[in-house]
C-alpha cells in the first residue's frame, strides 16, 4: 500500500507559506508502514483541484489531503472531491449541529456561509474537528478501476494533527493497512563530492536493494540515508547495522558520525573524551567555526578562545600556519586551527587551513571552488575534519 499526500492553498502554490503539514503527514504514514510516493500541491482552483485528485485516487491507495474545507469561496475541496467521484454534495446534520455551537460558544449566531462546511459528498465518513469548525472527510473510492481511500484534514496544523492522531490513525490500524514498518537511519561522511562517494558505494546504492542507500549533500557534509523496510523494527535495525557496517567498510574514516551528529559534535565529544582544549583564529568565515563549537561545548570546557582577523593578517599559507602556532601558544591549548583565504598570483583564490597541535603545524591549501555560500561552511567543516582525524589518531 502507498500514498499521496495533496496540500492546497493559492498560499502554499505563490511561496507565501511553507508547506509544513506535508511533511509532518509523511513522517507519520512512514511510521505506520504506509509509503509515500507522491506529494502534489495544488492552489485554489476548481478544475486544477478535480484534476489533481482524480490523478491522486488512479494510482494511490490512499489520498491525505489538507486545507480548502473552510467555508470561502476559495475552499473548494468537498466541491473538487464531489466531482472528482461522481457523487453528490449532502448535508450532515450532526456536523451542522457542531458548528452552530462553535458559534454559540463565542456569542455569535452562524453565518449562512458556514453551512458549506456541513457538506459532505455522499458515502462520506464525518472527522470530528473538536476545536475548529471544519470537519475532515473520510470518502471511498474507485477511480479508472484503482479503489483508493481519501482522507480531507483542515490546513490548520494543529486541529489537522489532532484530528489524524484521534481519528485517522485508529482507523487505518484497523482496517489492516499496517502490514510492514520502515526505518531511517542516516551516515554521514565528509571529504569527499558526492559523485566521488557514489562511486565508492556501487553495490549499495544499486536501485531495487534492499535496504535503499540514497546520497544528498549539504554544504558539504554527504547523508547516506538507509531506509529498510520489513514486518518488524528488529528486522528492519538488523539490515540497517548491517548496512552501516558495509557503509564503514567501503569509505573508512570519511564517516564522522550518525544521523543528527555534525562535525562539530563529533570533535568537541572527542576534545572531552582526550582532555584537550581548542583556540581558533579565522578570517573570511566571520567566526562561524568558534560559533559552531561553542553551541555545541557551552561550558567552554574544550574551547577557549576563538578570535576573528582582518583577511589581512591571514592572508597567506605561512600567515595562516603562523596565526595557529600563536593562537596555541598564547591561549596555551593543545590545539589551535586558523583559517584564511588568500589570491594565489599563479592560480586562483585559495584558502588555507592550519591545525597546530604538541607535534607542531600541519596545513592544506584548497581552491574556491563552487557557490560563495558554500565557501565559508566548507572551510569550517574541512578545519573540523583536520582535528577529527588528528584527535582519532591519538
Amino acid at each position: 500500500m502507498f500514498a499521496e499526500i495533496v496540500a492546497i492553498g493559492d498560499e502554499l502554490t505563490s511561496g507565501q507559506r511553507l508547506d509544513t503539514n506535508s511533511q509532518w503527514l509523511s513522517q507519520q504514514l512512514e511510521a505506520l508502514g504506509i509509503e509515500v510516493r507522491f506529494h502534489s500541491t495544488v492552489g485554489d482552483d476548481l478544475a486544477s483541484n478535480i484534476q489533481v485528485f482524480r490523478i491522486a485516487l488512479s494510482r494511490a491507495a490512499l489520498v491525505i489531503a489538507t486545507g480548502g474545507l473552510g467555508p470561502t469561496d476559495d475552499d473548494l475541496t468537498r466541491q473538487a472531491l464531489a466531482e472528482a467521484t461522481g457523487t453528490e454534495l449532502e448535508l450532515h446534520g450532526e456536523s451542522l449541529e457542531h458548528i452552530e455551537r462553535r458559534f454559540s460558544m463565542r456569542g455569535r449566531q452562524m453565518p449562512p456561509k458556514n453551512q458549506i462546511q456541513a457538506m459532505f459528498p455522499q458515502g462520506s465518513r464525518v472527522i470530528s474537528n473538536p476545536n475548529g469548525t471544519a470537519p475532515g472527510i473520510d470518502l471511498d473510492c474507485k477511480i479508472d478501476g484503482n479503489a483508493s481511500r481519501f482522507i480531507a484534514l483542515p490546513g490548520v496544523p494543529a486541529e489537522m494533527k489532532e484530528m489524524w492522531q484521534a481519528t485517522v490513525v485508529p482507523s487505518l490500524g484497523g482496517q489492516g493497512t499496517i502490514k510492514k514498518i520502515i526505518r531511517h537511519h542516516v551516515v554521514k561522511c565528509f571529504g569527499v563530492g558526492e559523485s566521488h562517494m557514489e562511486a565508492l558505494l556501487p553495490d549499495l546504492i544499486k536501485r531495487g536493494r534492499e535496504p535503499r542507500v540514497g546520497i544528498t549533500v549539504h554544504q558539504a557534509t554527504i547523508s547516506l540515508r538507509i531506509t529498510a523496510t520489513g514486518t518488524s523494527a528488529e528486522q528492519c535495525n538488523a539490515a540497517i547495522d548491517d548496512t552501516v557496517r558495509q557503509i564503514h567498510d567501503a569509505v573508512g574514516e570519511l564517516v564522522f558520525g550518525e544521523g543528527e551528529q555534525e562535525l562539530q559534535d563529533v570533535v568537541v565529544y572527542l576534545l572531552q573524551q582526550k582532555g584537550k582544549t581548542l583556540s581558533t583564529v579565522e578570517s573570511s568565515t566571520s567566526g562561524m567555526l568558534a560559533f559552531w563549537l561553542g553551541s555545541v561545548d557551552e561550558k567552554r570546557t574544550s574551547l577557549v578562545a576563538g578570535s576573528i582577523l582582518p583577511l589581512s593578517e591571514l592572508a597567506t599559507k605561512q600567515q595562516v600556519e603562523q596565526a595557529a602556532a600563536s593562537a596555541r601558544e598564547g591561549n596555551q591549548t593543545d590545539f589551535a586551527l586558523a583559517l584564511g583565504t588568500f589570491c594565489d598570483p599563479e592560480s586562483a583564490d585559495e584558502y588555507a587551513i592550519a591545525l597546530a597541535g604538541p607535534d607542531g603545524v600541519e596545513s592544506l591549501t584548497s581552491g574556491l571552488a563552487g557557490h560563495p555560500e558554500i565557501w565559508a561552511p566548507r572551510m569550517a567543516k574541512q578545519g573540523l575534519d583536520l582535528l577529527r582525524k588528528k584527535l582519532i589518531s591519538e
